[in-house]
């Protein structure tokens, strides 16, 4: 047997709960079934090749449990909250036949992964939206490692906010020896919704007002479960891969004093050297890697709570912290090693030399007859808006100014962002960016290079009720000279 199918075998006993997931070539420190209250289920590859992984996929409703008791009946893929992990190599083929049992039309878009347009699940710039009853194949290459996440983009805010959303990993061998850390988990930050009678609430509450605020759920879940718990041993590291999935909400996450957060990478894999954080804060669509070491006597319970953010008018006044992970330490002797590894990456910076330079607007308004709110980028809102003209291979400069006064995370399709500092410089550690947070009343520079990909990428604010209200654009990426020549003989 190869290595990648020894891999494989045991990614598939790990998915059914028969092994815990290990990083090849580790040791595991962690006691038995440490993770089994959090572990996701992983999808099932139905193609022995080692360098394809093939999967099914249904979105349908399931009866689902969020707590001990309290049962929904949640938009799912393949019946669970989140749907199934993927976890492939880099430079994989991806193969997902996609059925839609919902009662509504819907996509799958691939957050974060740069994939050809007809891959990118957008309806009206990549593909048509798959029918109730259709079904519809994903078929495309991996090229990048990192921590990504899917979900639709149809209806997307209701769609994501009734439990349609789910992990995406992509591995490189290479970073076993680099990150050397064996006990891993992915971490998908989400909420849901309810009604007082137990089912998904409405999700236009509140009307335009709601949507100006953006509408977050009333039950926040960690892995489709509320505050889920885990067996740690004090002192061994771990290696977290964190989604914020919530259509809405921000997470600043806290372990306690004492504690703090190595972020090894982000939403584009590796960034180029770790950095220790206090607190680490993601906006909707951002994700981390990161290594954690909790501490605690035998039988002590650490939490992982999410502080109080601000993002924006509304978001701080009169709530409570967010218990999200209960940590009991296992009845073992300390972890002695005090110290986690450095990481490092080589990473290249965009050349700026020349760049066009983008003028970008975040912008809100108030119809003067209806009263009702929209958003929109340069005032105009996405239904109105023209798209930003990209050449193949040009860099852009876009400078963001945000004039609400709510954070608006801004995620661009197909393509990484780099983020310069004040003085244009790029800001380190150097890190691949899809979504990138902008804050209220302030303005981010971010630069970005546009390759071989032609077509209408979108990009939009990902607290998904700000896009649907207006705060989406596009980048339309010209189409190669031949391309666009064969095209007018037809």
């Amino acid at each position: 047997m190869t290595s990648s199918n020894r891999r494989r075998v045991a990614w598939l006993l790990a998915a059914a709960g028969v092994l815990p997931p290990v990083a090849a070539g580790a040791q595991s420190l962690q006691p038995a079934g440490w993770d089994s209250g959090i572990r996701l289920a992983e999808a099932v590859d139905r193609n022995p090749d080692p360098d394809i992984v093939e999967v099914d996929f249904e979105a349908a409703v399931a009866r689902v449990e969020i707590a001990p008791g309290v049962e929904v009946d949640a938009w799912t893929y393949n019946g669970t909250i989140p749907g199934p992990m993927i976890r492939v190599k880099v430079g994989d083929r991806l193969i997902v036949h996609f059925t839609n049992n919902l009662p509504r039309p819907s996509t799958i878009h691939w957050h974060g992964l740069r994939i050809p347009i007809d891959m990118d699940g957008v309806p009206g710039y990549s593909q048509d939206p798959v029918e109730p009853g259709d079904t519809f194949t994903y078929d495309f290459v991996v090229p990048d490692a990192g921590i990504y996440w899917y979900h639709p983009h149809v209806m997307s805010a209701a769609q994501v906010g009734f439990g349609l959303y789910g992990a995406f990993l992509v591995e490189d061998p290479s970073e076993t020896e680099t990150v050397g850390i064996a006990d891993e988990l992915v971490i998908v930050l989400s909420d849901i919704d309810l009604a007082e009678d137990g089912t998904l609430a409405s999700p236009d509450t509140g009307g335009s007002v709601g949507m100006l605020f953006g509408r977050e759920g009333n039950n926040v879940l960690v892995n489709g479960r509320r505050t889920p718990g885990l067996l740690a041993r004090s002192g061994a590291p771990q290696r977290w891969r964190v989604i914020n999935a919530a259509k809405s909400r921000y997470f600043m996450l806290d372990l306690g004093e004492g504690h703090a957060f190595r972020k090894i990478g982000g939403d584009g894999g590796l960034v180029e050297f770790s950095e220790d954080h206090e607190f680490l804060v993601l906006g909707a669509g951002e994700r981390a890697d990161v290594i954690v070491r909790p501490t605690g006597e035998p039988g002590s319970v650490r939490v992982l709570r999410s502080l109080l953010h601000d993002r924006g008018y509304g978001s701080t006044e009169f709530r409570d912290l967010e218990d999200l992970i209960e940590m009991t330490f296992a009845d073992l002797p300390a972890h002695p090693v005090d110290t986690l590894p450095q990481t490092r990456r080589e990473m290249e910076p965009y050349v700026l030399d020349g760049a066009t330079e983008v003028s970008l607007e975040l912008t809100v308004a108030q119809d003067p007859g209806d009263k009702s709110f929209s958003y929109g980028v340069n005032h105009v809102p996405f239904w109105q808006a023209q798209p930003v003209v990209a050449r193949l291979g040009e860099t852009q400069v876009w400078t963001v100014t945000n004039s609400t006064d709510w954070s608006h995370p801004l995620h661009l399709h197909g393509f990484f962002f780099m983020v310069l500092d004040e003085a244009g410089e790029p800001v380190r550690p150097l890190e691949w960016k899809d979504t990138v947070d902008i804050p209220h009343h302030r303005t981010v520079r971010l630069a970005v290079r546009f390759d071989e990909r032609p077509g209408t990428w979108i990009f939009h604010c990902h607290v998904l009720d700000h896009a649907e209200g207006g705060l989406l654009s596009a980048v339309h990426l010209e189409l190669p000279l031949e391309e666009f020549r064969n095209m007018l003989k037809h």
